[in-house]
């Protein structure tokens, strides 16, 4: 949401200084207004005839669409208006990575009733009308992120131009908020976009990179980003950047720029085939539809933005506008919007080590164990730069581990998130063998071997024969104990817990598990190691299930019980996801491995009793004796083939 509060030219900041810039042998001028000195989050200048109003959010890293900047930007724009001789704009950040990375949470947490939420809606539906309708063009210039209401901001304008860099991406996150974008995005993104990409945009809140906005028609222009020279490659590609977007704002204003874009033959028969309303009726029933069959209904964010978006199409931009601030309104009041709200401000939290700068930074890292989760936990490593070691104990199992990771980098490539290139240069940071040479360089060593003490042991004895002092040893258990797993340890202190969660390179949850032993250098590595591998991090003390486990382990016993009494899995599976659950209860048991499963009952059932009764273990066990392992193994509640699961 991009609420800007409205306010009126103020003639005591219409004073103003000439100054001059010199570089190398040129001089440009430009004014500066003295009100400028008084901002703090927005400021501008005025380059010719081009105003360049320039976003900085002090004391942060991202800008973000505080009361403090709303307040400036609506002064600075009123400024701007009322100078005769600006003939254009450019909206630009002074955060290299960021144009706007959205509106300021707290401002719509701060508000108590449906009706505070719609008041600051409608502020930004107002000023971002006036951007529109500016009686001069208004060029955005972006680089980084420009999410939620960045975009909005961004779309009100004239033009965009974007960096074709990694970091820009634009979107509406707002649906993971439980909210709709308030300030005019659900009515202009149809109309720039077309109403199946608008709807996609939407309801899914996905990131879009500056090369696709450009043919989607989100984007004007792109700009290459440019390498390092006298200054470095971020600076000199800002710098590029505003030369770029003055010079568009220029030639819009000298109308040598035409603002009318040509439509192809394509877009020209589905603005047809989109005027026609049974067709449009058809669109928003089969997007209705995919949304029930996703949400199940328990999202209310996704049904109002269909109502909302369609209310603007059938019935005007008058009711349209209106419905999004109301509707803007009442879900920020929701217990869903709530609780997805307190969701990101602890994933924020999580994302920051508290327990500082480790001493020595992980550059080399070991795995052991090339199944599903070694092989997952090396995909995200390597990803990330780290020189991985990948060790197994047969020829087969490495060769399966370096396939998976290989697939997954492929993916991507497929997908265009990587060129070939990246992903061959990615992948080089991997190396697979089946003894431990070079783990006398590793930093960190992160065993993924079967959920078996007795065999946890064993390696962890091997390998502190041959790592260095400094190395830390991480161990993915489900369940174990970290303390009976360090029992062994010449240096307990270095010992640590890393729970990943499979598939490790699509779940962001890792949970870090400390004893009573552990130093805070040792985590202070883990959640370092977690946190460039992309992971939203919780450190918990060691004990039986840990957090996690001991969260799931009660639903999961009851799912065994449920199959005991021959209840479908699909049926079991559509009751868990009914209820909310993202993935289904015997889906998830498939995940995590049958045998897992077991181990973790077995060891929970003796911990906590009947606690934690329901399923018979001994189910588990026969399972996993006949083969049935889960998805790794190819069969466990479902079988498994070629992508495809049926009933067992």
């Amino acid at each position: 949401m991009a609420s800007v509060r409205a306010a009126g030219i103020l003639s005591r900041f219409s004073s103003t200084t000439r100054y001059s810039l010199f570089t190398g042998y040129t001089c440009r001028n430009f004014t500066v207004y003295s009100a400028m000195l008084a901002r703090t989050h927005v400021s501008y200048e005025v380059n010719g005839d081009v105003a360049v109003v320039r976003f900085n959010s002090p004391n942060s890293k991202v800008n973000t669409l505080s009361p403090q900047l709303q307040s400036e930007f609506t002064q600075v724009m009123s400024e701007v208006w009322a100078n005769g001789a600006v003939k254009s704009a450019v909206l630009i950040s002074s955060k290299p990575g960021c144009f706007i990375a959205g509106a300021d949470i707290n401002m719509i947490e701060a508000c108590s009733t449906a009706a505070e939420v719609t008041s600051l809606s409608q502020e930004g539906q107002r000023m971002l009308q006036k951007i529109e309708q500016s009686p001069i063009p208004i060029v955005a210039a972006i680089n980084g992120s420009c999410l939620g209401g960045g975009l909005e901001v961004a779309i009100a304008c004239q033009y965009r131009v974007a960096t074709k860099n990694k970091k820009t991406v634009l979107g509406t996150p707002e649906v993971m908020l439980g909210l709709l974008p308030g300030a005019g995005g659900t009515q202009r993104l149809p109309k720039m976009v077309g109403i199946p990409s608008a709807f996609d945009m939407t309801l899914t809140g996905r990131n879009i990179r500056a090369d696709k906005a450009k043919k989607m028609g989100l984007v004007d222009q792109l700009v290459d980003p440019l390498g390092p020279g006298l200054k470095g490659p971020e600076e000199r590609t800002m710098e590029y950047l505003e030369e770029v977007a003055v010079e568009c704002a220029k030639g819009i204003a000298n109308k040598k720029i035409s603002l009318k874009k040509e439509k192809g033959l394509m877009q020209r028969l589905t603005d047809y085939v989109m005027g026609i309303p049974f067709v449009r009726k058809q669109i928003y029933n089969t997007v209705q539809t995919k949304v029930m069959k996703q949400t199940k209904g328990l999202y209310p964010a996704p049904l109002k933005i269909i109502e909302v978006v369609q209310t603007g199409i059938e019935q005007g931009s008058d009711a349209g506008y209106l419905a999004e601030s109301q509707k803007f309104g009442e879900l920020a009041m929701t217990r869903e919007s709530k609780a997805l709200i307190g969701l990101y401000h602890g994933q924020v939290a999580c994302k920051k080590n508290k327990f500082g700068t480790p001493q020595k930074e992980v550059q080399r890292l070991a795995i052991l164990g090339a199944g599903l989760m070694g092989a997952g936990i090396a995909q995200v490593s390597v990803d990330k730069g780290l020189h991985t070691i990948l060790k197994d104990t047969t020829e087969e199992g490495l060769s399966r581990g370096q396939q998976q990771i290989y697939k997954g980098l492929n993916d991507k490539t497929k997908k265009r998130s990587i060129t070939s290139f990246e992903r061959d240069s990615i992948f080089s940071n991997l190396t697979g063998q089946l003894d431990y040479s070079g783990f006398n360089k590793a930093d960190m060593v992160i065993e993924a071997v079967f959920e078996d003490i007795h065999i946890k042991h064993k390696v962890i004895q091997e390998v502190e024969a041959v790592i260095p002092p400094h190395c830390v040893f991480a161990t993915n258990t489900s369940a174990l104990p970290i303390k009976d797993i360090a029992s062994v340890s010449k240096r307990p202190d270095k010992v640590i817990g890393m729970h990943y969660f499979s598939p490790v390179d699509k779940m962001q949850l890792l949970e870090i598990i400390t004893t009573d032993k552990t130093s805070k250098d040792t985590t202070a590595s883990a959640v370092a190691v977690g946190l460039k591998q992309g992971k939203v991090i919780i450190v918990v003390g060691d004990g039986p299930g840990f957090y996690t486990t001991r969260c799931l382990a009660p639903m999961l016993a009851e799912a065994v019980r449920a199959l005991q009494e021959g209840v479908d899995p699909k049926k079991l599976d559509a009751l868990t996801t009914g209820f909310g659950f993202p993935v289904g209860a015997a889906t998830l048991a498939d995940e995590v491995g049958i045998d897992v499963a077991a181990h973790v009952a077995e060891d929970l059932g003796k911990a906590f009793g009947s606690r934690f009764g329901g399923g018979n273990v001994e189910v588990l066990k026969t399972m996993v004796a006949k083969g049935f392992k889960g998805r790794k193994s190819g069969k466990g509640c479902y079988i498994y083939q070629e992508g495809t699961k049926t009933k067992m």
